[in-house]
């Protein structure tokens, strides 16, 4: 049989057919005129070779061949449904990876309790946590569909992809407990020691520095390093200081922070994805329990 001549509308009539034994109950349960529901009942016959339904005495009566259709015609009309609209599977049941893409701040602070969260709500998504190389690789990520999720700083996004903002992130100056500025945390003071910059691409200039570079000021910058995770055991053995996003130096021991002497500008942090991927829960699930803890 050639699979291409078979109407699947065709075989919707054919379940109502046999449910129903009755021509007209059949057309008006898929909506179909009784002439329509008539034609559509001789292709079958046509298609099966046999008869199907034909008249008893006070009714139709299925044939043998119609019998044995009944059961394997629902299971591969189901079977349609589920692949063209499947059932919502629970989220407790989802077994799937999500690929995040981040620098090590946030990530930091959120996947211990995304972690946590999940094990409670969706055990079965596993995650796996990609280097950071920069926002332009991170759309391209997005877009090829080599990544899930995108958290970092994004101006703007293409219109193909999604981006929610999450959380206002200020800076605060940080060094060490007992640091020679620690007492009097003026401009000349602060100025006056090397500084450690976290900067993914190696880059030493910030826009703190051309700030200070308008207002006729300079700093050192004594170490750049990759990740923010390198700065505090830095801080802690030196005399060197850093600017360090709020959130994060909340959380270091051993360290002092102040307000920052100049006006730092912040930064808008965004959870991005693609758009073809709205309507996967899994992501949709994983987006919200960090959007949760971000805020």
């Amino acid at each position: 049989m050639n699979l291409r001549s078979v109407d699947l509308n065709l075989l919707v009539v054919l379940d109502a057919l046999l449910d129903e034994r009755h021509v007209s109950r059949a057309a008006d349960r898929v909506g179909l005129s009784q002439p329509a529901a008539s034609a559509a009942l001789q292709r079958c016959r046509h298609l099966f070779r046999d008869e199907l339904l034909e008249r008893g005495r006070r009714s139709m009566r299925l044939t043998a061949k119609g019998e044995s259709l009944r059961a394997p015609l629902k299971a591969l009309l189901a079977s349609a449904t589920d692949l063209i609209d499947p059932p919502e599977i629970p989220l407790a049941e989802i077994e799937t990876t999500m690929r995040l893409v981040m620098a090590d701040l946030p990530a930091l602070l959120e996947i211990e309790p995304l972690l946590v969260d999940l094990a409670g709500s969706s055990p079965g998504i596993d995650i796996v946590l990609q280097p950071w190389h920069g926002v332009d690789a991170a759309k391209r990520a997005l877009t090829e569909g080599s990544t899930d999720i995108a958290v970092s700083v994004f101006a703007g996004a293409e219109d193909e992809l999604r981006r929610e903002t999450v959380g206002e992130e200020t800076y605060v100056v940080v060094m060490r407990d007992g640091h020679p500025a620690a007492s009097d945390l003026t401009l000349d003071r602060w100025l006056a020691f090397p500084h450690v910059v976290v900067s993914g691409l190696g880059e030493a200039r910030t826009p703190l520095d051309v700030e200070l570079a308008r207002r006729g000021l300079a700093r050192r910058v004594g170490l750049v390093v990759p990740s923010f995770g390198m700065v505090p055991p830095v801080l802690r053995s030196t005399s060197m200081i850093a600017m360090l996003p709020t959130r994060m130096a909340k959380t270091m021991r051993g360290l002092a922070t102040f307000p920052p002497p100049i006006p730092a500008e912040g930064f808008t942090l965004s959870l991005v994805w693609h758009r073809r991927r709205e309507r996967d829960r899994a992501l949709r699930h994983v987006a919200h329990r960090l959007a949760a803890f971000l805020r």
